[in-house]
């Protein structure tokens, strides 16, 4: 298995943009949450130290740890890829992501459900937003990790 760091770094590059550019349409969606008096106690202190809208480390912290997860993303696709059972590069990039989405966001979000006051339909909205950046991450990682 041959891997190649400057595709995996390039992956992670794309995967962090896409799932910036995603987040951030989401969280004007679903302001009203994020917004409510009655969840500022739910937000990190990273997000929220006050009242308003997150400080601008917040947003570096998102970019470094969007980065970090799509460099772990593509790293696992250069991985497993000659075990997905299809052959065409965008369903299996599609197959591969609905798959990380299966193992780490269902089981994820079902817990937060069990464990933190938050409304149902705000993380619907997230787990929706983790299923498109893991199918579109999917993607990237195939197309660039033939």
């Amino acid at each position: 298995m041959k891997i190649s760091l400057w595709r995996v770094l390039a992956s992670g590059v794309l995967f962090a943009i896409v799932a910036q550019v995603l987040h951030t349409v989401c969280a004007f969606l679903a302001m009203s949450f994020y917004t409510n008096p009655d969840y500022f106690s739910v937000w990190s202190k990273i997000m929220m130290p006050a009242a308003g809208p997150p400080p601008a480390s917040f947003y570096a912290y998102s970019i470094l740890f969007g980065l970090l997860s799509g460099i772990l993303f593509a790293l696992v696709y250069t991985v497993i890829k000659g075990g997905i059972p299809v052959k065409a590069i965008a369903k299996k990039g599609l197959f591969y992501g609905f798959l990380v989405f299966l193992v780490g966001g269902v089981p994820g979000y079902l817990a937060l459900i069990l464990l933190v006051n938050l409304p149902f339909a705000l993380i619907i909205i997230w787990a929706a937003e983790t299923l498109v950046i893991n199918l579109l991450g999917g993607m990237i990682a195939a197309w660039l990790n033939k």
